[in-house]
């Protein structure tokens, strides 16, 4: 079997509203749950129960991920925040006339 070997490299990823995509699926996940909870009768008779589970699992996971992002957001702006920052020499040691 030969060695595959890609012919480009990858492409840099995508950067976006991260914290809002992620804010806006875990509300969706949500919503699909509150929206089929009214129907558990239909989904228990018919096993179909894991579909409520699954939304509320979403939602939950998407907590967390909304946790993350917020975290991985603030730090990327704290480190191009440094970035920015011109260097300042350390106190008694300035630049003598």
């Amino acid at each position: 079997m030969a060695k595959w070997t890609p012919r480009h490299e990858a492409p840099e990823p995508l950067e976006g509203p991260v914290v809002a995509t992620v804010t806006g699926g875990t509300i969706l996940w949500f919503v699909l749950f509150l929206v089929q909870l009214p129907f558990y009768g239909w989904f228990d008779d018919h096993g179909h129960t894991w579909w409520l589970w699954t939304c509320l699992a979403g939602g939950g996971l998407g907590l967390i991920g909304i946790w993350y992002v917020r975290k991985r957001d603030a730090a990327i702006k704290r480190a191009a925040a440094q970035e920015d920052l011109p260097a300042t020499p350390p106190a008694g040691q300035g630049v003598s006339d």
